[in-house]
């Protein structure tokens, strides 16, 4: 619950942080993480993961190579974690849609299943799609 010591738990950055965090935990420790993105203290993980803290958009590409994760949807996630939506609007703007780099794999995927045909996104697609990932 966001409060005046913690106003970015309930964003989106601390949850996933949070997250991968114990989805790592069977290779590296935390602090080993916090090292990895060279943050001098351990605690400002443990801060940025509880949302005590934001996370500082220059310490994304470490942050992000430390938890292997896509450092485009880090950014994205650093960028609204604070109620810069408009930020994510503005480089949605002049960038086109960010994306990540399991995303272009899936669409490679598309492609090749679809031998280059461009298919357009039916209702009955939708629902595949949907349905992989459980709604």
């Amino acid at each position: 619950m966001t409060n005046k010591t913690h106003p970015y738990a309930d964003s989106r950055l601390a949850k996933f942080v949070d997250r991968r965090i114990l989805e790592l935990s069977g290779t590296k420790t935390q602090r080993d993480i916090a090292a990895e993105a060279g943050f001098p203290n351990p605690n400002v993980l443990s801060m940025i993961k509880s949302g005590a803290s934001k996370l500082a958009l220059d310490r994304v590409p470490a942050l992000a190579a430390a938890l292997e994760v896509d450092a485009r949807h880090l950014f994205l996630l650093a960028i609204t974690q604070s109620g810069h939506e408009t930020s994510h609007s503005t480089i949605e703007a002049i960038f086109g849609t960010v994306v990540t780099a399991n995303e272009v794999e899936w669409i490679e995927e598309l492609r090749e299943a679809s031998d280059h045909s461009d298919p357009r996104l039916t209702q009955r697609a939708r629902r595949v799609l949907l349905s992989i990932f459980g709604k």
